[in-house]
């Protein structure tokens, strides 16, 4: 028997098989997808993820056909609906909103954090870049930030603030904040932004230092006053709301981002579909002016981009994370 013969073929059925197989891929990406898909929120309703989450599930739901069901699993700083997402069947049928909190500051936050941001998930669009908003009880008499250091000042630790809970998004914000402007708050946590906005209105908290998506309706109903925003200039939309770095804290500068992933091992060709789809509803203009009406910002990268975002704000909170002094709840 020719040794060379029996390799040759055996490339050949190799070769066949690799061919079989990428051709088998390609099939189940143009039918993808076949059945409902879960999209899982890692925290509450109420907040900045549960809003894109259900303007995404909107948008692929028309896309696609098939409905995009939004889960809410939230706990433990988001870890609990991420992990989920982790185990979950590469198949595209599960997919994650990730953002700041969950991919930028858990790695930092969590000795043993139940997933790897990197190894297990394939990223697909970045979706948006939110802004923060600094908000008070408008029953309160300060109108600016640096009317709110002035009282921290004179009060160390007195002044109360809420957040999704230790370790937040919203919870570094204003740890950092507190670094920069050199003044002690209290921080008050919750499970979750949407019951911490709650307790804010309600007058059990002082401030909040969170997204505007989730800020806006009750600052439009006056539930609520804007003091200052967390990005480098103002928002178009609110152009005579100043900036945190104007009003008296220099260099500040925190948004929030979210973005959508999918399992590891998710197909290629299930991952590029998606993102394709991602960016072309971010690009319509109605989902443009749904989203610029709180100064949310529309990205659309590719899964590569994304991925380099991620690791970069990793190492960009873990100092903060490790000043703020935060355990998981």
């Amino acid at each position: 028997m020719n040794v060379f013969a029996v390799s040759g073929k055996v490339r050949d059925v190799i070769a066949a098989v690799m061919m079989a197989s990428g051709i088998i891929g390609t099939a189940c990406a143009q039918s993808y997808p076949t059945k409902p898909i879960r999209l899982i929120a890692p925290f509450p309703p109420g907040g900045s993820t549960d809003l894109l989450a259900r303007l995404t599930s909107q948008k692929l739901t028309e896309a696609f056909g098939q409905q995009v069901i939004v889960e809410n699993r939230g706990g433990a700083g988001g870890t609990i609906g991420v992990e989920a997402a982790a185990r979950s069947a590469p198949d595209g049928y599960t997919l994650v909103m990730g953002h700041i909190g969950t991919f930028g500051a858990n790695p930092t936050l969590y000795p043993k954090l139940p997933y790897d941001p990197i190894k297990d998930f394939a990223p697909i669009t970045l979706l948006a870049m939110v802004p923060n908003g600094f908000a008070v009880h408008p029953a309160l008499p300060w109108h600016s930030v640096k009317e709110i250091i002035a009282a921290a000042r004179a009060k160390p630790g007195q002044l109360l603030y809420g957040s999704g809970g230790n370790g937040s998004a919203a919870h570094l914000t204003m740890v950092y904040f507190e670094l920069l402007a050199k003044v002690k708050l209290t921080h008050v946590p919750y499970k979750g932004t949407g019951p911490a906005i709650i307790d804010l209105i309600a007058g059990q908290t002082s401030m909040m230092f969170t997204g505007m998506a989730a800020l806006m309706p009750h600052v439009k109903s006056q539930k609520l006053r804007l003091v200052g925003v967390g990005t480098a200039k103002r928002l178009t939309v609110l152009p005579d709301i100043p900036t945190v770095a104007e009003s008296g804290v220099p260099g500040y500068e925190a948004t929030q981002w979210y973005g959508i992933l999918a399992p590891a091992a998710t197909p290629r060709d299930i991952v590029t579909k998606l993102n394709a789809e991602m960016v072309k509803f971010l690009r319509q203009p109605d989902t443009r002016e749904r989203l610029a009406a709180d100064g949310t910002v529309p990205v659309g990268d590719t899964p590569e981009e994304f991925s380099a975002h991620i690791k970069r704000e990793i190492a960009r909170w873990a100092p903060v994370v490790k000043a703020s002094g935060a355990r998981p709840e």
